[in-house]
Formats: C-alpha cells, structure tokens, sequence
C-alpha cells in the first residue's frame, strides 16, 4: 500500500502501535476504499525536538477535525449496527405458574423483527405492570448462528393456598369478606401475594373491629412459604376488650335536656328505651369513634330543628375508664373499657321563620311563586326547623323536575334579624334549562321485547322530562313482576346533551324467570292440609301474557283450574282473561267433634245443630280490564258463570238450604241440586303498591259490585270495597329509608238478595281463618241463629236402650221414632261485614322473610231480616206434619199436634253485633321450592264470643207417650234441645299456614 494515502500502519517511531477492533477495521476498510485516510502519514524526522513539537502541533491541528468527524461516523454507525440485528429467538426463564405463550403475548418485541432498545423497554414495562412478578429482567445475547436472542428472566409472585383468621370472635369470617369486597381490596385464594394488599386486609379488619366496639385490636399477618411458589397467609388478631359507649353528658345546654339530645345520638347513644329513666343507661352500644363527629353534628341538628339556627358543637372530648360495677344479668364483676363523652355545645339565641322568598325564577312566573312556597311545610312565624326546611328543598327540587329542569339547583341565602330573632330566606333559584327525552333504551330484556316495556312507561320519547313520571313508570313495570324490583337511582341512567338540551334513559332491567313450577302444599283453615302443583308463565313469549295452570287436593278442598291473560289486545291497553275451574270445599266442622261413647241420641244433637255441608262448583270466568292513560287506575267487567251442588251433613244446614229462598222457584231436596249463578261483575281499582308480595310503599283500593240473576236461579247483588296502604318506618316515624313497615287494610262487604230471593247461604259472610280474624277457626266468627228443624227422636227406655218398633224382634234396633220440633242453634252468616288489619312488618332476610306483629278486627252482622226469610215451600214443609208421639201402635206414632214456626231465621241477640279481635306475631317465609309464602303465627282473642244462650224449648210432655220411656225421653230431649248452649270461641290459637292476610 505504498504510495497510498491509507495507511494501514504509521511509520516506525512516529507513534505506538494502535490495537483495532473489528468494528474499527471495518470501518477503515470502508473509508480507504473510498480513499479518506483514517491518520496522516508523518513523515518528518525525530532528530530536532524543537521542530518536531512544532510538528507534532501542527499534525494535531490537522488531525483533531477528522478526528472528531471519524468518531461521531463511528458512533452512528454502532447504532445503526445494533438496529440492523435481528430477533431469532425469545426464551423465557422462571416462569412456573404462567405459561410462556401468556408472558410472550404481553411482549411487543416478536421474533424475526428488528431489534429495537426502545421495545425492549416497553416490554419490560408490559410485563411489570402485570403485577404477577416479583423481579423482571430482560438480556440480549448474540446468537453464534446471527442475530439475536433475548432472554426473559422473571420470578413469579407467590400464590396465596390459604387464609386464616386467628382470634377472630367479635365477626365471622363471612364479614370480613364482605369488608373488603364493599372496601374493593382483591384479596382471596389462588390470588397474586402481594405485601402491600396485605397491609390494606390488616387495616380493613382493624377498622372493622373498631366498629365493633375493639378500638384496640392488634393485627398481625404470618406468612408462611408452602413450595414450590406458595404461600400461607394467617392473620393473627388480638381484638382486646370491648369498648363500649360510657357516659354521655353535654356542656353549655340550657334549653335541651341532655336526654333529648343523647336521643339524637343515632350511633352512640344507648340502646334503652327512648327517653326512660331507668334503663337509659343501663345498655350501651360499642364504641366507634368514625361515628362521633356525625352523631355530634346531629346534635346540631337537634337543636337547629328546635329554632336554635346558630347552634354549634365543640370538639367532643373523650376519657377511657374501666367498665365497673355488677352485671345486671350475671350480677358479676363487669370486665372491659367504657369511653364517656363530652360534647360542647353553644346554643345561641332561638329564632323563628321570617319569610321565604325567591328570585332568578324564569319558568315560574312571579304570580305563581305561591306553588313554590307551599313547597315548604314550614309556615312563616313558626319556629324554624332546619330538617322541614331541607324537605322542603328536596320538593322544590321535584317540582321543577317534573317540569324538566334536570339541572335545577336552588341556594338558600340566609338572612338573620337578631332583634326580631328571626331567619329569612332568599332561595337563588339556578333552573337551567329544560330537557326533553330524546331516546329510551333499555338493556338486559333478553325475553321481554322493548315495545312491552315502552307500553307501560309513563314517560314517551319527545315530551318533557318529567322525574316524577320516570318513578312512576319504574312503579308500574315492578308491579308486572316481570323484572327484579327496579329503582330510579340504580337501574336507571340519564345522559344529558345540554348543547340540544335533550337528555337519553337507559334502563337496565334483570329478568325473572318466566317459567315457574312449583310445589305447594301445607296447612290452610279453608284448605285444611293439601299438596298442589302449579305452572305459570308471567310473560309468555315475552308479549306479557300469563298463563297459569294449578291443582291442588287436601282432606278440606280440591281445585283445577286453567287461566291465561292478555294484558294488551292487538297491543290496545284493553286486558282480556278467562279462567276455567271445578272446585269442591268441605265445611263439615262435624270432623272435629270426639263422640266415642255417646250414646244416639247426643250424636243426633250434635250433628243436627251444626252447620255442615260441602258444596262443588265447575265454572268459568272472562274478564276484561280497561286501564285509564298515565294512571294506576282500572275499569273492569267479569261475567262468571258456574253450577254448584250441596251434600249436607246435619239437620240445620239441610233445613237451611231446604228452606230459605235463595232459589227461584225451586224448593225442597231438588234446592241443593243445580244451582246456577250467572253473575256479572263492575270494578274500579287503582294499585300503588311496589310489590305484590311484601309491599313496603304505596296504597290500593278494589270496590265491585257483583249482580247475579241475569241468568241461572240464584239472585242478588253484592258490593265489596277494600283499601290497603303501606308504609316504610324509622324510628317511629314514617321516612322512605325506613327499614320497617306499617301496614293497614279495610274491608267492608255486603251482600243482599233481590226480587224476591235471599242470597245462598255459601255466598253469606263467615269470617274467620289466616284470611282476616288469625285467632279464629275458619268460617267461626258469625252470628247465630234459631234454625227450625224437625228432629226424629228415638225413644229411649230409662237403661238407656231405645223402644224397638217390632217388640217382638227386638235385635233389628229400628227404634220408636219421635218428631220434635227444635229450635237449633247454628251459625247462620251475615250479610254485612267489615274487617280490619295492621300489620307492622320487620324484614329479617329481604323481602322473604319477616316477623310481623298484628292486629286484626272484625264485626260479621246479620242486618236484614228479610235475607232470612224461609220461602213458602220451605216453611210449609215444617209447620204441616204434626209434632209429637203421644201414642204408638206397632212402632208407627198416632196422634200428634200443629207447631207454628216463624216465618224467619231469627238471629240469636248477643251474637249478631259482637266485635271480634286477634292480637299476635307470625314468621313468614318466602319457600322457594313450593313458591308460596309459609307463616306460623301465635294469635291471643281478646274480643271474642263467650256466653251462655238460652234455647227456646218449643217440647212439651204431651209429645211423648205415657209411662217410664216417655218420661225419660222427654227429659232427655228438654235437657239436649232446650237447655243451655256453651258458645265459646278459642282464647288463643298456634297455627301453621301456606297463604297470606293481605
């Protein structure tokens, strides 16, 4: 290369030998190919040092530019080199749990791509922000066969296999759970270990047992390695001693005793009975000190309420002290840590309302700013009162919702006179603008098609928004019970567009079932014990149409019955139904009368002075329904028609149907063959409840009127109106976020024949039963009655035997047949009747389980007389026989005597007009195989009928024959018809039923 302006080497003495790399050859090559030297040549000799310097400094001048320009081509070049290189492999190291494809999926670094430092750290990145590792480390290393490979080091974090709680006695582990999922802190098996979410469980238990009266309690977490990559998480808790409420006392009140305003303590103060003397003090809650500023603030609010409207509370000051004294249970030493309170208070100068007045109102004119202050319950001069001011807001608030000014804000601006003592009020009323609906969406209706829905909301697409519309329209789809109960605040959603002064609704709904089977059966007054099976569809196809099968049979009642509702024809708000049904009741109480060993005679008594009988019925029922546009209200007709026999099982209920009019031109035994009722039906309702079962808000009212006779052989009209409401309570008083519920009904029914007939006596009232009087046996509760009756009595011999008709045959026991006429004492029903329930409900598990304690009232009264008029047949049949056996030959009686009965069933006094009433708890339970609600309740009966009734004795002596069976037989008959009768109804009553009250 000599002769050459490269150089490969430098002369020999010019400078030492320099060691190149190969990306320096590299570089050398290129640019002597391209012929730039890489050093000058130095060609001066080393023989003079001055002018070598002088040289050496020149050359260096010369050199420092390509120099730096080499050097700057060499570092680009190295990037360029590195960026050149390819990935030909990505191995991952030290994964055990995680699969390689998860952790190479999270890379953006692939093989067979460039290689890129800049990926390389967002991979690194990706792979931290898992939170799956404890280390990540990524390597590249050069692949002998070209390229490169990078190495993936990880070292998983350990799972969790298992978690204890050590010493936990104050909450169950389930509350601990729910903690930390209201807390939203992952902590569970097979989940990441993590030491600082261990931290946040050991601070969420800490605050729990806080609340729990141990504001001492120690947590600490033992962590235990379980290999390979395990670990074994126990929480070891210390809760220490209880801490409870001690002493609540008050400084600076003058005007408020410091038991009222230990009243208004919500959290704190003692669980005694409001406002006692003695036990006040006695129980105290545990201790939370989260809960002491707000039960402070509420005593501001005590005393805002009374007027006091500058009010104020300290810094409440708190002193630990050892529980002391004698349990009052255990009369042992107390152990554990009481806190006693002091709050300062400074209560200011007591003032009254001034006025309330408004301004920046727009869409309210000025001459209607009266609706805006009726908003207020508070009237100007009253004491001011800061809880009715912020209801009265909250419906200031409402008020413009309905009007839609979604964004409406009103800020009170207070204005204070102290020589008046008086507040008043100018509200800055910002309304915004109004919104009309643009679109309602709905989502989670898999089954239920969208228009189902849309038909029955309150609120359309293009009108105003209206809050108060929205709430009702959510009342109304809760009550079709198609959808989990819906609420404004959870299920709904508005999206605003304030730019179109427009506003969407989203409406998220959760279905139900559609399709039930269930199983039923237990233990019913009117049913008596029965096991059923039903299947019903509440919204088959989705189009909101119910279908409903059911059959039932028990030792008192069997039923079928097959049903199906339209609620909308051709999508018109026009509901039609039908039903078909056969069902058979038995009203034999005869079943529960013991009469073994009673001699014929008292089985006679018994069973002809008892009401008793069953009746069957086949028929069917349309109905249809006309709902009156945007309200709860219904205008309904139903036509039923069915046929119905009696089988009676005693002498009274035989003369009852045989004799009263209730069928038109039929008498005798045919009367309790073919009775017909054809009925129509006329009905108006309107339902605020926001459930069917266990409603705890809103009212409803039913009232009908049923008219029979426009077909069939059975005449009448009977009016019925009913009226439940409900209502949430806290603290004994009514407020929507009350957990309990108050509930109420009244009944009244009345029923009356017409042209000429009385009505059956199956369709007169007999109250009674878990249906409305709980501490009565069904059908009990009623008036009674003298029931003329013909009696065969058998003639008895005074050793008891009967006088056989064949004396000379005397083992055919066919006796000497007696007719007697009786006056029998037997419940006759009324014709008017109203009945009252209170309800007050505590929900132990939802709105499936409950305790409820009751009250339940009721008169069933006999008002008209002519509803007990005995048709011209019937009382013929009783007054034309003779009466009597003064003489017998052969067996057969001879000679006898006319008895004249009235021409009506007189009810028996002190047993018409007599006020009923049962005093009690129940459980009901929601069953979720047999879907139908189970109670079991206690009833005390402290209005009830207990007397001693005189029967009227129409026997006399000269109706039996002469001599000693005579004598007997008379006596024996006066003491059995025309004695004392024992009406007693039960004191108390334990029982166990599938139905509800109302």
């Amino acid at each position: 290369m000599t002769g050459s302006r490269c150089q490969s080497t430098p002369e020999l003495g010019t400078a030492p030998p320099v060691t190149y790399n190969r990306l320096f050859l590299k570089f050398h090559l290129i640019f002597c190919s391209e012929g730039v030297p890489i050093f000058p040549v130095m060609r001066e000799s080393v023989s003079s040092p001055i002018k070598t310097s002088q040289n050496a400094a020149r050359i260096f001048r010369r050199t420092l530019k390509p120099l730096t320009f080499v050097l700057l081509c060499l570092t680009v070049f190295s990037a360029w080199a590195q960026t050149q290189q390819t990935i030909t492999q990505i191995r991952v190291i030290g994964n055990r749990r995680i699969p390689k494809e998860t952790i190479v999926a999270r890379l953006f670094s692939h093989e067979g791509e460039t290689f890129d430092p800049t990926t390389v750290e967002r991979d690194f990145n990706s792979l931290w922000n898992t939170g799956y590792f404890e280390d990540v480390r990524i390597e590249r290393e050069d692949n002998p066969k070209g390229g490169i490979i990078l190495d993936v080091y990880v070292r998983e974090k350990p799972t969790i296999r298992d978690i204890q709680y050590k010493g936990l006695n104050s909450v169950t582990n389930s509350d601990v759970l729910d903690r930390l999922k209201k807390e939203k802190v992952s902590f569970s098996i097979e989940s990441q270990y993590d030491p600082t979410r261990i931290a946040r469980v050991e601070t969420v238990i800490r605050e729990l047992l806080a609340e729990h009266g141990h504001q001492f309690a120690t947590i600490k977490a033992d962590v235990k390695t379980i290999p390979p990559a395990s670990v074994q998480v126990v929480f070891n808790i210390k809760e220490g001693p209880r801490v409870k409420v001690g002493n609540i006392s008050f400084a600076g009140n003058q005007h408020m005793s410091s038991r009222d305003l230990r009243y208004a303590m919500k959290n704190l103060r003692p669980v005694g009975i409001p406002h006692s003397i003695i036990f006040e003090n006695l129980f105290a809650k545990t201790y939370d000190a989260s809960k002491l500023e707000e039960d402070a603030e509420r005593v501001r609010q005590a005393y805002r309420d009374k007027g006091y409207f500058r009010a104020s509370t300290g810094e409440p000051a708190t002193r630990i002290r050892n529980e002391g004294g004698l349990s009052f249970f255990t009369f042992r030493p107390r152990r554990g840590k009481r806190i006693d309170i002091r709050i300062p208070v400074d209560e200011g100068a007591r003032y009254r309302l001034g006025a309330i007045t408004f301004r920046g109102n727009k869409a309210v004119p000025d001459q209607n700013l009266k609706a805006l202050r009726a908003q207020f319950p508070l009237k100007d001069g009253d004491w001011f009162n800061f809880t009715a001011f912020g209801k009265g807001l909250q419906n200031l608030q409402k008020a413009y919702g309905q009007l839609g000014y979604i964004n409406f804000s009103g800020n009170p601006i207070p204005t204070i006179d102290d020589d008046k003592k008086t507040v008043s009020f100018v509200i800055d009323l910002e309304e915004g603008k109004p919104f009309y609906v643009s679109r309602i969406e709905f989502q989670g209706n898999t089954v239920t098609r969208d228009f189902v829905i849309r038909r029955e909301l309150y609120l359309e697409e293009g009108q105003v928004y209206n809050s108060h519309l929205w709430e009702l329209s959510l009342l109304r789809l809760n009550q079709l019970d198609y959808f989990d109960p819906l609420k404004v605040d959870q299920d709904s959603e508005t999206h605003q567009n304030p730019e179109a002064g427009t506003v969407d609704l989203l409406l998220k709904v959760h279905e139900k079932g559609k399709n039930s089977i269930g199983l039923n059966g237990g233990v019913s007054g009117l049913s008596g014990t029965f096991l059923g099976l039903n299947y019903q569809t509440n919204n088959f196809l989705g189009l909101g149409e119910t279908l409903s099968v059911q059959a039932s049979a028990g030792n008192l009642s069997r039923n079928l019955l097959f049903g199906f509702n339209e609620p909308y024809l051709r999508n018109k708000p026009i509901g039609l139904g039908f039903q078909i049904y056969s069902s058979k009741y038995d009203y034999n109480s005869a079943k529960s009368y013991n009469l073994t060993g009673a001699d014929a005679n008292t089985t006679s008594a018994v069973n002809s002075l008892t009401q008793n009988y069953n009746q069957s019925v086949t028929g069917f029922t349309v109905s249809g329904k006309l709902p009156i546009k945007h309200t709860f209200k219904n205008i309904g007709i139903t036509y039923s028609l069915n046929r119905s026999s009696v089988t009676t099982f005693s002498q009274a209920s035989q003369n009852l149907f045989q004799t009263l009019a209730f069928r038109s031109g039929i008498q005798g035994t045919n009367s309790l063959e073919g009775i017909v009722n054809s009925m129509v039906s006329l009905s108006y309702s309107w339902n605020k409840l926001d459930s069917s079962y266990m409603p705890r808000s809103g009212s409803s009212f039913q009232g009908a009127l049923q008219v029979a006779g426009l077909w069939g052989n059975v005449r009448y009209i009977s009016p019925v109106v009913e009226y439940k409401q409900f209502r949430p309570i806290k603290w004994f008083h009514f407020s929507p976020e009350g957990r309990n519920v108050l509930g109420w009904r009244v009944q009244a029914n009345y029923i009356q024949g017409i042209s000429g007939d009385v009505a059956p006596p199956f369709n007169r009232f007999y109250a009674g039963g878990e249906s409305d009087l709980r501490g009565f046996d069904i059908r009990t509760a009623t008036p009674y009655g003298f029931v003329p009756t013909r009696v065969q009595f058998n003639l008895t011999n005074p050793d008891g035997s009967c006088v056989p008709q064949d004396p000379t045959n005397p083992q055919t026991n066919q006796c000497v047949k007696v007719p007697i006429p009786v006056y029998g004492i037997g419940p006759i029903g009324g014709d008017t009747q109203v009945t009252g329930n209170v309800e007050y409900r505590i929900p132990l598990v939802g709105r499936t389980a409950a305790l409820e304690l009751f009250d339940d009232f009721g008169m069933n009264m006999a008002v008209s007389s002519e509803q007990l008029k005995q048709s011209p047949q019937g009382y013929a049949s009783l007054n034309a026989p003779l009466y009597g056996c003064p003489n017998y030959v052969n067996g057969a009686c001879v000679g006898g005597q006319a008895i004249q009965f009235d021409r009506y069933i007189r009810p028996i006094s002190g047993t018409n007009y007599v006020p009923r009433m049962s005093l009690g708890a129940q459980i009901s339970v929601m069953m979720p195989i047999i879907n139908a609600p189970f109670r079991v309740y206690y009833a005390y009966n402290p209005l009830r009928l207990y007397d001693q009734i005189n029967g009227e004795n129409l026997i006399t002596r000269s109706m039996f024959p002469a001599g000693g069976a005579g004598d007997y037989s008379y006596a024996q008959a006066t003491q059995l018809y025309g004695s004392l009768y024992q009406l007693r109804e039960p004191n108390k009553t334990f029982r166990l039923t599938v139905s509800t009250t109302f």
